[in-house]
């Protein structure tokens, strides 16, 4: 794999895998419009774990509270503000195991990497994201977050197994339609993703462990270290931005995208 097509993937997947406009839709759509060779497998594991270090380092505090009251989640104790987000984060990522599941088993993951997919996918669910930003109230805060929530916007992660939809975007639409504030609504998607992109990548990690040598594995490392530094950065400037402007310009890229790909798949 030649340098210039792993940074491009690392960045790719690095920038978009937080923003709320499809990390899966971009790669699919790299070798599906440029005729560059699929990046495989173990470069999609690589550049999941770049991106989900940066997750866990912006949210280090959090994470910290969580992982603290995992032990006594484990043993049946849920009287801790660490054990009680532990908990939550469990109860979310469960949708989209289960979806991802019958994916899998079916086989119809296999047809889901079109670009008239992903055109409309682009397009409709940034409609979605950008009907629920204008239309959610701003009253929840994340330390609000219940059980209820946490299975809506589960379901809502799920959605974005389908490519194009955008696994933040998905998420964040879902917090914003239950009324949670515009960064509260990114922070609670942002920590979603950890044990979604974690479960993820071990299943991957488990299909391809067998054909991995020593080339590839210099390659994975590149692709996670940049994909690590793009992601940091993007997540970093979303939630400054966040502050002052809502998720508009996102759905308007979205918008000029989706429309751009079926213009190029039906003509």
């Amino acid at each position: 794999m030649s340098l210039f097509h792993l940074i491009l993937v690392a960045l790719i997947q690095g920038i978009t895998e937080f923003l709320p406009v499809s990390s899966s839709g971009h790669l699919i759509l790299l070798p599906a419009l440029t005729g560059m060779d699929d990046q495989g497998q173990m470069i999609d594991i690589a550049v999941h774990v770049g991106t989900l270090f940066a997750v866990m380092l912006y949210f280090r505090a959090d994470v910290g509270v969580a992982a603290n009251g995992l032990p006594r989640l484990i043993r049946g104790k849920v009287d801790t503000q660490g054990a009680w987000l532990a908990l939550l984060l469990i109860v979310s990522t469960i949708p989209v195991l289960l979806f991802g599941l019958v994916l899998k088993v079916t086989g119809f993951d296999a047809h889901l990497r079109s670009v008239v997919l992903i055109g409309w996918t682009m397009l409709i669910f940034g409609i979605v994201l950008y009907w629920t930003d204008q239309k959610g109230k701003l009253t929840k805060t994340a330390p609000q977050w219940s059980i209820k929530d946490a299975v809506t916007m589960g379901v809502w992660q799920a959605l974005a197994l389908i490519p194009g939809t955008s696994r933040s975007g998905a998420t964040i639409s879902g917090a914003r339609s239950l009324g949670y504030a515009r960064e509260d609504a990114a922070k609670l998607a942002m920590l979603m993703s950890i044990p979604t992109i974690l479960a993820s990548g071990l299943l991957l990690g488990y299909e391809v462990v067998g054909d991995a040598n020593l080339a590839l594995a210099k390659d994975a490392a590149i692709a996670a270290v940049l994909s690590f530094i793009a992601a940091l950065f993007a997540l970093s400037l979303m939630m400054r931005l966040l502050k002052s402007v809502s998720f508009t310009p996102y759905v308007i890229y979205r918008i000029f995208l989706g429309i751009a790909l079926l213009g190029y798949a039906y003509s």
